[in-house]
């Protein structure tokens, strides 16, 4: 069915998670190839519970508590236990679109057939998605290892009647109501079902998944924003010349650099001004590709490391049921995500930094190549586009602190048996911040950029320049007077997010790199 998604627990896609976190309601369903993986482990869990075989989380306790036996009449309420124990997030919760991505991600693990869960359990968690019953999931909480233990544990409360969700009305509700509500039963648990339902990195995950989806158009937005940029300030296309380049071939350095080159090709401006007296032009305009194709190099590492996590087994034990054995292992430290995502927050930091000073460029009198002061005509009595930088300043500021790494710490926990962990999932919150703060540095650079190509005319710009001034336009009129620009910052950054204003542009001007 082309509106179902199929889960094999092997080859889910970034994209995949996207339209799950934004498509309430969405169908998804394991393959026969899941199914049998699945049934094939849990005969090997039932097998050990049946025999007594001393096995970790399945007759034994947690963490520290791994040499106390569990008798086989407790197995049951042990997992119920562990749910309620770890269910310690604190904070504002994740929003609906983290938990829904969060929720595909930890049934696609359990559909790998490597945790030793019933169908049962993964097939509740799709009917979690299917009737859009979202977990009410705390945000902070997580050390990145044993995974996010604590945001599943509140996600994984809801699947027995407990805990909090959010209904299709938006309101949150008891765990219990909620089901009700959607004519879901209460889970009754089984050996190891609550330690594979919180042991992995699906919260860290589901966030570097949106945040890759996100990051991958904000790099084709950058290179727009700064093409319109440079127009306004009247400035070379020369330096992203292909030849240049060539001689330095990182890769997105050339896909940066032939969109530039591109979206300049017919600019009216910018012939207009190629026998000026400036020899080159300032770094913030010259080295764009150096700069967004760094930032494009380092989101392709991430989105092939978040590609692999998305369909990895991260859980403790895992069940290779091909051998019949039970494996204690490491596959729930979060340290590659985590590593990654500190990456990715720095390179999408860099994008607004470097935006921030074309802002700067374009306001400032004494570089901004004859604009008016602050892109306003009657400077003094308006202050213009003045404090839009002021704003894009603290922004940028904001994400410095921001992007330091969390993986670099580690504070061991319980008991010193986890004695070293990735703090992955503060990455992962701290990234989604600096994502948010890059769209709306970005969001104020094309409203000035707009401001400054009004007043070139009636000199046009290059076609794909045009659309997107266009596009600008459509959300924010031209600041003849003072206003409150904070709505319409807040409602470009909106559609630089969802996609809506890249497809604008790209549907007039052709498919950017």
């Amino acid at each position: 069915m082309a509106d179902t998604l199929e889960l094999t627990g092997h080859d889910l896609s970034i994209a995949d998670v996207e339209r799950a976190a934004f498509e309430p309601g969405l169908a998804v369903v394991l393959s026969a190839s899941a199914l049998a993986q699945i049934d094939a482990a849990r005969a090997l869990i039932d097998r050990v519970v049946d025999e007594r075989i001393p096995t970790y989380g399945v007759n034994t306790g947690f963490g520290r508590f791994v040499d106390v036996h569990i008798e086989r009449d407790q197995v049951a309420d042990l997992q119920l236990n562990l749910l309620r124990s770890h269910a310690c997030g604190v904070g504002e919760p994740f929003p609906d679109e983290v938990v829904r991505a969060a929720l595909l991600l930890r049934a696609n693990t359990l559909a790998k057939g490597a945790s030793g869960v019933r169908r049962v359990v993964v097939e509740r968690l799709l009917e979690l998605l299917h009737r859009d019953v979202v977990p009410v999931v705390p945000s902070r909480g997580s050390l990145g290892a044993s995974g996010d233990l604590a945001p599943l544990a509140h996600l994984a409360l809801v699947l027995v009647g407990e805990g909090f969700a959010r209904g299709r009305d938006g309101r949150p509700q008891a765990g219990a109501d909620a089901l009700a509500a959607a004519g879901l039963e209460p889970l009754e648990l089984a050996a190891k079902e609550g330690l594979s339902l919180i042991n992995g990195t699906q919260f860290m995950a589901a966030i570097g998944a949106l945040v890759c989806a996100r990051a991958r158009r904000l790099v084709r937005i950058a290179d727009l924003a700064a093409a319109q940029s440079v127009e306004a300030l009247r400035g070379s296309r020369t330096p992203f010349a292909p030849e240049l380049q060539a001689l330095r071939p990182h890769p997105g350095q050339a896909d940066s650099a032939a969109n530039l080159y591109r979206l300049l090709d017919d600019s009216q401006i910018v012939a207009s001004h190629r026998w000026c007296g400036r020899v080159q032009d300032a770094y913030s305009l010259r080295c764009t590709p150096q700069v967004h194709g760094a930032v494009r190099d380092m989101l392709a590492h991430a989105e092939r490391t978040v590609t692999i996590e998305l369909n990895s087994a991260t859980d403790n034990p895992l069940v290779l049921a091909d051998r019949a054995e039970v494996v204690s292992n490491g596959n729930f430290h979060g340290e590659p995500i985590a590593i990654a995502l500190d990456a990715l927050k720095i390179a999408l930091a860099e994008l607004a930094n470097i935006a921030e000073r074309r802002i700067e460029r374009l306001l400032n009198p004494t570089m901004n190549e004859g604009q008016p002061a602050f892109l306003t005509r009657d400077g003094g009595f308006n202050s213009g586009f003045m404090i839009a930088q002021y704003a894009a300043a603290s922004l940028v500021s904001e994400n410095k602190v921001l992007a330091h790494p969390a993986s670099v710490d580690s504070i061991p926990t319980s008991a010193g048996q986890e004695d070293h962990v990735s703090m992955g999932a503060t990455s992962a919150v701290h990234l989604w911040a600096v994502c948010a703060n890059v769209e709306r540095v970005l969001a104020i650079e094309l409203l000035c950029a707009a401001q400054g190509l009004d007043f070139l005319e009636p000199l046009r710009p290059g076609r794909a320049v045009a659309a997107l001034h266009d596009a600008v336009r459509a959300r924010s009129d031209h600041l003849e007077r003072d206003r409150s620009l904070a709505a319409e910052i807040e409602q470009v950054a909106a559609d630089l997010r969802d996609g809506s204003l890249l497809t604008a542009v790209e549907s007039a001007a052709g498919a950017l790199a």
